[in-house]
This record gives C-alpha cells, structure tokens and sequence, in this order.
C-alpha cells in the first residue's frame, strides 16, 4: 500500500488572471480536489499556496493553465516548494500591495447569465443597467491602482448591500469576488440632465428614450467616456452628430441589437461575427454592400455591450448611431462636469450617472479579424517582448492615432487609443497618463516635429526609432518572429533617416535594425501637410516633379493650381520629397476624379478600394522597376499614365482602381524577389494595408510564392501600433 504524503506548493501566476474570475475559478478547483491552502492578488498576479498528495498538486497544477476561465490567460506559472502547512480548507485571502505594469484586465461585454437576469422581472437586478458579475462588465476603466480590488476602483464610493455582501462572498455564487457587484439598493443610479431639469434612475431612462424616439441627440456615459446617441435611421438626427463632432463624411458606427441585424446591414464572414460576438464587443467593419455604401467599402457595426446599450436597444427596437462624444481626433470627455458644460448644449439631454470614469477607452475597431484601434475591450491586455528587460521603456508613439507603451519584464503594456496629438486635449490627455513616469530609457520617432519625440526630450536617456522600422517590428514581435525578416511598411508618412518622407518601403530588419532594399518613386508634396489633405496637389506633385525614367510624354490636367504648384516645385518652395504609398493612393483618386479634397485621413483610399470590389480580377496596370542609388524604385509614373490612359480610352474608374491595387500587389512581390536577401518571412505594415483588397492580395500573391506572410491582428497596422514596434526595439538595443 502506498501512502499519499502531503506536500506544500507555492505558486505564482501571471498573466491576465486579475478581474476574470480567477480566485472563484482556483477556490473552486482546490475544493474539487481536496486541497488546502489560500489564494490572493498580489501586485499584478496571483499568488497561492496549497497542499495536498504530489498527484493531486500535480492535477491542479494543469488544470490552472488548461481549464482557466474564458477571459484568462495564464502566462507564466511557477510552482516551488514551500514550508510550513495551511489550515484546513481552502480561503481567498485579502490582497497583498504590489504593482504591475501589465496586470489590469480589459473590460467586459455584459454576458449572458446577467443578461438574462436584465430582462428577467422576478429578478432583483431586473433592468439594473450596471448588472455585472465576474465573467463581464467594467474593468480597466474603474480601476485606479492593483492590486485589483473593490477599493481601488471606483466602485469603493458604493458599500455593498447585505445581499450583494452575501453574494460576494459566497464561493458557489457566480459573483464571488466580482468587485464591480452592485444591486439598485446599493449601487450607482442613472441620471436625465436637460437644462435645470433632473431625473433619476428609471425615469431618467424613460427620458432618454423619450428624446431618441422622436429623433433628439443624446449623449450617454458609456464605459470609458461619453457618447454621442441617436436613431440610425434619422437622417436629420444623424446629421446634426455629424455637425457636433465636425465629421462631415466618415462613417459613424451603428449599434445594432443581434446579429440577424447585422447581416441586413451588411456583408459578414464569420470572422466579422466571432469579433461582434466576443467579449471585447468591438466596431466591426464588414463589407457593405454597394448598394447601400456606394462611397465607402465598409459600414461599422456593433452589438450592445452594456446593460444601459441592451436596454436602449430592446425598448427603441432600433438601430442606433453610437459615436464617442467627442469632435473628430479629440480624446473622449469622461468627467461629469465638462460633459454637462460642453456636451449639454449640444444635445437633447445628457443620460450620466454616478459611477466615476477612472481610464479613457474609446471603443475598439476591428476589420477583417484585425484590430484598427486598440481599446476597451483590448487594452491594457500585455503583449509579449521579445527581449526581456530589468528597467522599464516608455514608448511615446508618433503624432496620430497615438498610444504610447511600456516595456516591463517581458511584456509590454499598450495603451488605449488617444487621438491625434495635434489635438490639445488628446495632448493633454497623452502628458496626464505618462506624469510621474521614470522609464529608464524612452523610446521616440525619427521625426522631430512630432510632439510626442518634444516630450519625450524631458528624460535624458533617449533613443530615436525610424518609423518604418517600427511598423514591421511590431508585427514581428506579435507574431514571436525569431531572426531577420523582410517588411513591407505602406503608409502614409514617417521620417526616413535620409530626410525625406517613406511610406513606400521594403525593409531587410530584425529587432536590432533595418537595412532599406526598396522603395516607391519620389514626389514631391506641393505644400507639405497641405499636400496630404489635397489630393489633387499630390497628383499635381507626381505628374510635374515625380521622380522619372524616361521622358514620355505626361498629360497634366488643366487646373488652377498648376503653375503655381510648377512654380513650387521648379524652386523647391516647401515641397518635400515623399516615397509614400499612402500619397500615390491620393494621388490617383485626384487623376480619377474620384476625391480631390481629403476630409479625414484616408478618405481617397476607402473610395478608391469601395470602387475596386465590385471587380474580382482585374489585370495589373503598366509598372517597371528600376535601380537608383542601390535601391529597387518602383516607378509610380509608369502607373498613373496608365491609369490616365485607360480612362481616356473608356475604361471604367472602377476597374482602372482594381487594377491598381493589383498593380501594388504585383509590385510588392516582385520587389521581394528581386531584392534576393535569402528570407522568406514577410512582415506587412503601415496604415495602407487597412485596405482589405489590398491586403488579401499582397497576401496571396507572396503566400503563393512561397512566402510567409504576416502583418497585423492584435496591435494595428496603423500608427496606433508605432509605439509597440518602438519598444520592442529599444529593449534589443537598449536594456
């Protein structure tokens, strides 16, 4: 007979293991199988000890990583030996203090057993709209230190009413630990404000759909800021959100109450639906269909994540335009005071209550399974580093759809999406979240002008990352890509280290550095900034002083800007040499007819893409590839006289524009070819492989070469990833 012996184990669990149900999930498994020991938070991870038979260790060893909660992820688990011996039983102990730059869980979209008890009249949470438990509701954005407990959220201002108390503390209860738990006895309360009339909890509910129905603006406190609300099917509704926010054209996102809705709306893979039906709930952009978005490829749709979305969707039985609260490129409003200052004169009544806002968070976008803005929902979920540090980085991030990050241990915390720094509040907001920071070495963009590489002057160790190369390196490091790889960065703008603009650019890179194989021709940008608003100033820039091969005739059109723009660029006034796929994008657009003014970033290339997919093949236009100064170029000349040529010819717009984007599929694989630098890992980056069509082609025409393909899926393409790719790079150059 063997005797069982017992042994005492102490382990360590990091990862996202705070605000997920974590410490009911490890009571549960020890009490299943008969050991004793205790559980806490501690800084960022959890800590247990527990003791019982080496097999039975064993089992709830595995079972930690295998059976962890949904919304868990266990990163790292050690086990030791341990002295002494607990008590009896199994207990949740308080927290131990600690920090942690990557511990803080996202939020959650409402699930279904609160939802059920939403919608259920007999039960006591029946319409609550702040009904959470431990699988779902707020989490990063009511939390203001770790480890994660009920008194360092903004919750600490609601005590626990005897019921909730119980159910806290009850290890069968789906509640045990949630600390956001709250009941209409003892937690927050809706509130209508409209001028100097106030109304709580039900009635101010009542008043808010009150003004939806009959085609008022509201604004709501969402979970990480303030929104904009109204009937998606109002058009002068609709109108006037566009009028408050200063968004004249781009898309606004529509709230829509399942997926049966969705589908009337547009074009959804069952990639789309997985994203809508996840627990981050994000805006998915879906395929529209042409009919219905003749200007723009995609619509954004997303599912109520709420209790307050799920009931503004049940009662009005419509879809809604649900738009942050804030004008275009701002930072979103999250305190109550300027909400009601700015925002109630401007709307049909403000929908607030008194839970506090501690973290920003827009809501998240996805397309085609890949994060565009990484937010509630996503963020502060860590990321892996591939160099693993001592000292932490802080990463500042470019000047749009900025983040910054922070590199502590072996991964990096990524920060919500904050707006365009050219903005004075999304400044402002960028210099409240880094105060008190004390990186060891901060990481910055090549570009001096940008205010986030200002900033980052006040630490004295500092090191300068070309913008490209953090592009690429991001989607290396997300991926766990080990050794050199070629990236392919396609944007809009970013410093090169010659002092011109890329944005066109095939890169040999590891972590460590980069070496420049190819590029796109140059233009000039008449103008400068003034250039990437006007379109046709780029096709202008391309067509009088684009870099040439050959002397064939070009067609200028006859518009009134032409000598002066000839004039410009003959004595070089303010006109900046760019190699930027992003601007040939415009440029064609112009030549097209299709935008010559852009009235938000990228607007040219979303027309031109909706126009290319009613195409399924369309053949490559005219393209050549020539060396210059020891670089691939490919000739974007050759491209646009024979775009213009086509038209000319009777071509339609819309198959000259699928031709195209076939046309830099075909370029990007042979410039991969030609440079011959014996690596067969591609790395796809930049704010141009936002587009769909182009992306999927690149894709299958470098996969079907032989390639391994890789770009973007949980840090975006966009400069929303820059900050990441950042440290990545200053923790193998640097620490």
């Amino acid at each position: 007979m063997t005797l069982l012996v017992d042994r005492v184990r102490r382990m360590s669990v990091w990862g996202t293991v705070q605000g997920v149900g974590f410490r009911p999930f490890v009571y549960r498994l020890a009490t299943e199988l008969g050991l004793a020991g205790s559980v806490r938070n501690a800084g960022g991870h959890v800590e247990i000890v527990v003791a019982g038979p080496a097999p039975a260790l064993d089992e709830f060893a595995r079972r930690l990583r295998d059976q962890a909660p949904p919304h868990a992820v266990v990163e790292r688990l050690t086990v030791e030996a341990a002295a002494g011996r607990p008590a009896p039983g199994f207990v949740v102990l308080d927290s131990s203090a600690g920090t942690a730059a990557n511990g803080i869980p996202p939020d959650l979209a409402t699930c279904p057993a609160c939802l059920n008890e939403l919608f259920d009249p007999a039960d006591r949470r029946h319409r609550y709209p702040f009904v959470n438990c431990t699988a779902c509701g707020p989490r990063a954005t009511i939390v203001d230190g770790l480890p994660y407990d009920r008194e360092r959220t903004s919750m600490r201002a609601f005590p626990m009413c005897d019921d909730c108390a119980r159910e806290y503390a009850d290890p069968a209860d789906r509640r045990f630990h949630a600390e956001p738990i709250a009941c209409p006895a003892c937690g927050p309360r809706l509130s209508w404000h409209r001028g100097p009339a106030l109304a709580r909890g039900s009635v101010a509910l009542y008043m808010a759909e009150w003004a939806l129905r009959f085609g008022g603006v509201i604004a709501i406190k969402g979970l990480g800021g303030y929104q904009l609300v109204c009937d998606a099917t109002c058009e002068a509704a609709v109108a006037r959100i566009r009028r408050v926010k200063a968004r004249p054209a781009k898309p606004v996102a529509i709230m829509v109450p399942d997926l049966a809705t969705a589908h009337r709306l547009a074009w959804l893979t069952r990639q789309d639906e997985r994203d809508l039906l996840s627990a981050a709930a994000p805006i998915v952009l879906a395929e529209a269909p042409h009919s219905t978005s003749p200007d723009f490829p995609d619509v954004g749709l997303f599912l109520p994540y709420t209790p307050l979305h799920h009931l503004l969707l049940a009662d009005l039985r419509r879809p809604l335009v649900v738009t942050s609260a804030n004008r275009a490129d701002e930072p979103m409003v999250i305190d109550d005071e300027t909400a009601l200052r700015e925002l109630e004169p401007l709307v049909d009544g403000v929908l607030a209550h008194d839970r506090p806002i501690v973290a920003r968070h827009d809501d998240s976008v996805v397309k085609a399974g890949r994060l565009v803005r990484r937010a509630r929902g996503y963020a502060p979920a860590p990321l892996p580093l591939p160099v693993r540090v001592t000292a932490p980085i802080l990463a500042v991030g470019a000047q749009l759809k900025h983040t910054f990050a922070v590199a502590d241990g072996d991964r990096v915390t990524l920060s919500p999406h904050l707006g365009d720094l050219e903005n004075e509040a999304a400044l402002d907001a960028f210099e409240h979240a880094i105060e008190g920071m004390s990186p060891a070495v901060v990481a910055h963009d090549l570009h001096p002008g940008y205010l986030s590489t200002q900033m980052a002057r006040r630490w004295p160790d500092r090191v300068a990352v070309q913008h490209h190369h953090a592009h690429v390196a991001a989607v290396a490091a997300e991926h766990g890509i080990d050794g050199p790889f070629l990236g392919v960065a396609y944007d809009g703008l970013g410093m090169g280290d010659d002092g011109t603009f890329w944005g066109g650019e095939l890169l040999l890179a590891d972590f460590t550095g980069y070496r420049r194989l190819a590029r796109f021709s140059h233009a000039p940008m008449p103008g400068g900034a003034v250039a990437v608003r006007r379109p046709d100033r780029m096709a202008l820039g391309y067509l009088l002083g684009g870099e040439r091969f050959d002397d064939d005739p070009i067609d200028v059109p006859d518009t009134e800007d032409v000598e002066v723009v000839r004039k410009m660029i003959e004595r070089g006034i303010n006109t900046p040499l760019a190699s930027s796929a992003g601007r040939l994008f415009d440029a064609l657009a112009a030549l097209l007819g299709v935008c010559r003014r852009n009235r938000f970033e990228g607007e040219a290339a979303m027309r031109l893409e909706a126009l290319a997919l009613p195409y399924a093949t369309a053949e490559p236009l005219a393209w050549r590839i020539h060396e210059r100064d020891g670089l691939l170029v490919y000739d974007a000349v050759a491209t646009l006289r024979d775009a213009l040529a086509a038209v000319a010819a009777g071509e339609s717009v819309g198959r000259v524009s699928a031709a195209f984007h076939a046309t830099l599929a075909a370029v990007t694989l042979l410039l991969c070819e030609r440079a011959d630098a014996g690596i067969r890992t591609v790395c796809l980056s930049g704010g141009v492989f936002q587009n769909r069509l182009l992306t999927r082609e690149v894709t299958r025409r470098l996969t079907e070469a032989g390639y391994r393909v890789f770009t973007g899926e949980r840090v975006p393409v966009n400069d929303g990833g820059i900050s990441y790719g950042q440290a990545v790079i200053a923790a193998a150059t640097r620490l």
